[in-house]
């Protein structure tokens, strides 16, 4: 039986989709980018302490940065398709490192809010173009696979660059944004020197010729609308995690430090779970595992309506994480296969948009709930629009595959 099960186990690897070489150096580019993503951490203490400023004042930078990173999607998708997949990431990654170093001495209030806006820019247009990337070079069965290892390196680098930023910024912030340039521009150059040009020929695709695909255009893009509508309302319910659950939390009684533990469940979460998690995922379609991790994101948010420890807590988080392990991975390669090939760069941006659209209104629209309904209400309509956009994914993608 034994002797069973390792041949089981080496034929399902066999069968596994092998990624390219490619891809790997495009992960690990992501990785060490994402282990040096210093300026978002530090941005409002940044502003507020080194620069002098007051706390008004850093949110408004911050929103300008969040508004940067929303049209940058879109600039980033767009440009992916003309100009082709290497040459708007590199321009990208190189307009961002100019950035994030000229902001360590960037002085006065209009030059430091244009700055981070343009950081904001060209660092998220760089979002969509990797999304892209992978989209092209990996087989429709291989893409929740690599896109949940992408998904992986992204949370690994978060977590590690956040403590490692609170290291170096005791050493002052110049030399923590002139860092965190040195390893964009690094990171471009390797993908650009190891990731060939991935951008297929609309003429020779296939994808808008002839009647049948004509006919059934409309239909393909009122599907992807659609869908971008829903993670448009998804995104709102996982910014409610850092905007609307801290307030909740001190609310009740406990701290910021307890909100710190708690929340880290998460990234641990994440680490540990998202690459089995992975292989799970890469046989099913999308709709069940969309579905069932927006019941879970949902029903997690809805359980803090009556937690009232930090052990329950941390049971809503545990909760809602499994739902975004299911959720990341898995809505990036839908959109991949709802779009045709050579439009994928415009389609992953607008659907990057919509995140960064859901980051810039959650945090308002959070705050008025608490403010005027109250908690109780805020986390129960969270349950209730879990619910609706589980049904609506099952619509949407109703009898799809990975395609």
């Amino acid at each position: 039986m034994i002797a069973d099960a390792r041949s089981d186990a080496r034929a399902a690897a066999a069968a596994r989709p092998v990624l390219p070489r490619a891809f790997w150096w495009l992960w690990t580019a992501t990785l060490v980018n994402r282990l040096g993503g210093f300026v978002v951490v530090f941005l409002t203490l940044y502003v507020t302490i080194d620069r002098g400023h007051s706390a008004s004042f850093a949110g408004l930078v911050t929103t300008l940065y969040g508004v940067g990173g929303a049209v940058g999607a879109i600039v980033g998708g767009l440009l992916a398709d003309r100009l082709g997949r290497r040459a708007t990431l590199m321009g990208a990654q190189l307009l961002s490192a100019a950035g994030t170093g000229a902001l360590a001495f960037t002085q006065g209030r209009e030059a430091l809010g244009a700055t981070a806006c343009l950081v904001g820019l060209a660092g998220n247009a760089s979002r969509p173009v990797i999304q892209t990337v992978v989209a092209d070079m990996v087989t429709a069965q291989a893409r929740v696979r690599a896109f949940s290892l992408l998904y992986w390196a992204v949370n690994i680098g978060v977590a590690v660059s956040a403590a490692l930023a609170g290291v170096l910024a005791q050493r002052g912030y110049t030399p923590l944004f002139l860092g965190e340039a040195a390893l964009t521009v690094l990171c471009a150059l390797t993908v650009y020197l190891t990731v060939p040009e991935t951008r297929p020929d609309p003429a020779r695709s296939g994808d808008d010729s002839g009647p049948h695909v004509e006919a059934g255009g409309p239909s393909r893009r009122n599907r992807f609308l659609a869908f971008v509508a829903v993670t448009f309302l998804v995104g709102l319910l996982m910014q409610e995690v850092s905007t609307a659950l801290p307030l909740t939390m001190t609310a009740a009684g406990l701290s910021a430090r307890d909100y710190g533990l708690v929340i880290s469940l998460n990234g641990l979460l994440v680490v540990a779970l998202q690459l089995p998690a992975g292989r799970v995922l890469a046989r099913h379609g999308p709709a069940g595992p969309l579905a069932v991790g927006t019941l879970l994101l949902g029903g997690g948010l809805g359980l803090t309506a009556v937690a009232g420890s930090l052990g329950t807590y941390a049971l809503t988080v545990v909760v809602w994480t499994v739902g975004e392990i299911l959720l990341a991975p898995t809505a990036t390669a839908a959109v991949a296969g709802l779009v045709p090939g050579h439009a994928h760069g415009r389609h992953q941006g607008v659907y990057s948009f919509a995140w960064s659209a859901a980051a810039c209104v959650a945090p308002a629209a959070s705050g008025y709930a608490l403010d005027t309904v109250g908690p109780a209400a805020l986390w129960g309509v969270s349950a209730a629009l879990g619910g609706l956009a589980a049904v609506a994914y099952l619509i949407i993608l109703r009898g799809r595959r990975h395609d």
